[in-house]
C-alpha cells in the first residue's frame, strides 16, 4: 500500500489533505465459504493489474479425515481447471508436545509438467478450531508471450493420523506452462467441502 505523507510536522497542524493516494493494492473481490464444494474466482483476473494476491484466511474443512487444501488455474474462464504446470514446494514444521520439527523440500507433492490440481499445505487438521492461512501471488497472467509465475506461503495446523497436532509452514512457487491467459482460479479440499472460510483478491499495480 502506498503511504500518504504531508509536509506538515504534525496531523492537528493539517489544514487540508487534498487528495489521498488511493493506494497501489485493490481489492477486486472477496467470497466467504459455508459448505461450499470449493470457491472459485472467474472474473476479475485480466490485463488490468500485472500482480494478483489472494489472502486466504481461517480456510476450516468439512470433512473429518486429513486432507489438502489445493489449487489449480483456468484458460477458459473455469470451464477446466487443468494448466500445466511445474512447481516446487518446501516446508516446516513443529509438534504441539515439541516431540519433531523439520525443514525440507517436499518431493511427494511438488509436480512437474502436471496438471493435477497443486497442494498449498496437507494434513489439516479438522478440529473445531483447526484453519489454514496463507496468500497467493499471480504474476501477468495476461500475457500471451509468457509462462505464469505463482508463489504461496500458508501456515495451518497440521494433524497425524494418531491425532497429534503440529505447525505447518509450507511455500510453494512454480508456473502454469502457457502462454495463454489464467483468467480464473479454483480452490478447494482434495475431498469434502470447504465448511468456512475467506478468500479475497486484490489487484496490485506495477509501478
Amino acid at each position: 500500500m502506498a503511504l500518504v505523507k504531508h509536509n506538515n510536522n504534525s496531523i492537528s497542524s493539517i489544514t487540508s489533505a487534498g487528495q489521498l493516494a488511493q493506494g497501489k493494492m485493490t481489492l477486486i473481490s472477496s467470497q466467504t465459504a459455508s459448505g461450499s464444494a470449493s470457491i472459485e474466482f472467474t472474473s476479475g483476473i485480466d490485463s488490468t493489474y500485472p500482480i494478483y494476491r489472494f489472502e486466504f484466511i481461517n480456510i476450516h474443512p468439512s470433512s473429518t479425515s486429513r486432507i489438502d487444501f489445493h489449487f489449480n488455474g483456468s484458460t477458459d474462464s473455469g470451464s477446466n481447471y487443468n494448466v500445466t504446470k511445474t512447481t516446487t514446494v518446501f516446508r516446516a514444521y513443529h509438534f504441539e508436545n515439541d516431540s519433531g520439527t523439520t525443514l525440507d523440500y517436499d518431493t511427494g507433492n511438488d509436480l512437474a509438467q502436471s496438471t493435477s490440481y497443486q497442494e498449498f499445505y496437507n494434513s489439516a487438521n479438522y478440529d473445531n478450531d483447526g484453519n489454514g492461512c496463507g496468500h497467493m501471488y499471480l504474476y501477468n497472467p495476461s500475457s500471451t508471450t509468457f509462462v505464469k509465475h505463482f508463489m504461496t506461503c500458508f501456515n495451518n495446523d497440521g494433524r497425524t493420523s494418531g491425532g497429534d497436532i503440529y505447525s505447518l509452514n509450507e511455500y510453494v512457487a512454480g508456473y502454469f506452462n502457457t502462454t495463454n491467459s489464467i483468467d480464473a482460479m479454483d480452490f478447494k479440499f482434495a475431498s469434502g467441502n470447504i465448511d468456512s472460510g475467506t478468500i479475497k483478491l486484490y489487484g496490485i499495480k506495477g509501478d
